[in-house]
Formats: structure tokens, C-alpha cells, sequence
């Protein structure tokens, strides 16, 4: 039998498109301001949130669905042109480079940047094939609270400092052949989805309120 294609948000050739992948549990106003910066710094057409079914890297046994994760992006961001897809779990793939392929294979043409926090590229050589995703697609590394100093010497920063682009060159990433990446400030919040988290579970006596 078949597998069915998965429906993909809109996307055409040339169009400008970030892709900001994660566990989003749950999104927050920190997500939402990431999605802001990255919208205007680096003039993206569209900015595509991409729920995971789970990180290779963390414990999954008790992330709540896609579908209560993007209900509740939903009421965060209303911005038109960001949309909610968690076609990760329709094709199976279980890590970023996957998720990358294909998209690369099926939306030909279209300029996609990959946003990540400023932590994530503290840990990005663990990433399975992770020299390969920076030479494929340019990535925008967003400032987070307490990564400020340390993400310049993150192993992958190190190994593709040539390939950093000016902060003040931000618009032209997205049009930059791979390697690219870029370092972007702007404003910061402090809680992570991890703190969310274990407020939830303090308020709620031992028990993880759901969005």
C-alpha cells in the first residue's frame, strides 16, 4: 500500500521559508518572539513551526499529541504567514536531517532556512549528520538566556566560522548558498518550555497540567 504524501504547508519556488523545528512543550511567548525576529531580520515569506514527535535527545514517553501542541501555538501566534505542521510523524522522521531531505526532495525550488536557539547549537554536533544539514540549508541561530557566550565557541560555530554572515547581513541568508549561518540578538525570554513545565507540575501536585 502506498503511504499518503503529507500535506505541506504552501510553499513555491524562490519563496523564503523558516523552519523551526522542536518538542514545543509547550510553545511559548519565547517561541513566538523567535518566530517575530526571524519573520523581519531575515525577511522571510513564511515561517513553518515543525512539531516533533519527539527529540532523539530528550525523553518523549510523556509529550503531549501534535495536535494539543499546535492548539495551543495557535493561540500564541496568529500571525498569517506562520504556519503549524507536524508532518515529521507522517513521514516517519525521527531526525533533523531526515526532515530536511525531505523537503529539500519535495518542495524544489523553495529557500528554506533552518532557526534554532542559541542551546541548540551548543549540542548541533550531536545532531545526526550534522555537517551535512549546514551545508545544505543556511541557519539562523537565535540568541537564548544564558547561551549568549558560550554559542561562539560551540563545536559546529568553530568548524563553520567562515560560513558566518554579519548580523547586519541578515536579510541575505536565505538567498546565501549553504554553508551560512548567521547569529541573531533581539529580545529575549527568560522562561524555557522546561521551566513552563515544572511550573505546571508544582502548581498541579505532581501532575503535568496538558495543553
Amino acid at each position: 500500500m502506498t503511504q499518503p504524501i503529507p500535506l505541506l504547508p504552501p510553499h513555491a519556488p524562490g519563496v523564503r521559508i523558516g523552519l523551526f523545528g522542536g518538542s514545543f512543550d509547550p510553545p511559548h511567548e519565547g517561541h513566538a518572539l523567535v518566530s517575530h525576529l526571524a519573520l523581519t531580520r531575515l525577511k522571510l515569506d513564511r515561517l513553518w513551526w515543525i512539531f516533533s514527535p519527539g527529540n532523539p535527545l530528550k525523553d518523549a514517553s510523556e509529550l503531549p499529541s501534535i495536535d494539543a501542541r499546535i492548539a495551543s501555538a495557535k493561540e500564541i501566534v496568529r500571525n498569517p504567514r506562520v504556519a503549524f505542521t507536524g508532518f515529521e510523524a507522517e513521514i516517519a522522521a525521527r531526525y533533523t536531517c531526515d526532515t530536511i531531505d525531505y523537503l529539500h526532495a519535495h518542495c524544489p525550488g523553495a529557500r528554506f532556512v533552518w532557526i534554532m536557539g542559541a542551546d541548540n547549537l551548543l549540542q548541533f554536533h550531536l545532531w545526526r549528520r550534522w555537517k551535512e544539514i549546514a551545508r545544505t540549508t543556511p541557519i539562523a541561530v537565535i540568541d537564548r538566556p544564558g547561551a549568549t557566550l558560550k554559542a561562539a565557541n560551540a563545536k559546529a560555530a568553530v568548524y563553520f566560522k567562515s560560513a558566518r554572515l554579519p548580523e547586519k547581513e541578515a536579510a541575505l541568508l536565505a538567498v546565501t548558498p549553504p554553508p551560512a549561518f548567521i547569529y541573531l540578538h533581539g529580545p529575549r525570554i527568560e522562561r524555557s518550555s522546561t521551566q513552563l513545565r515544572e511550573s505546571y507540575l508544582r502548581s498541579n501536585n505532581g501532575s503535568i497540567q496538558r495543553l
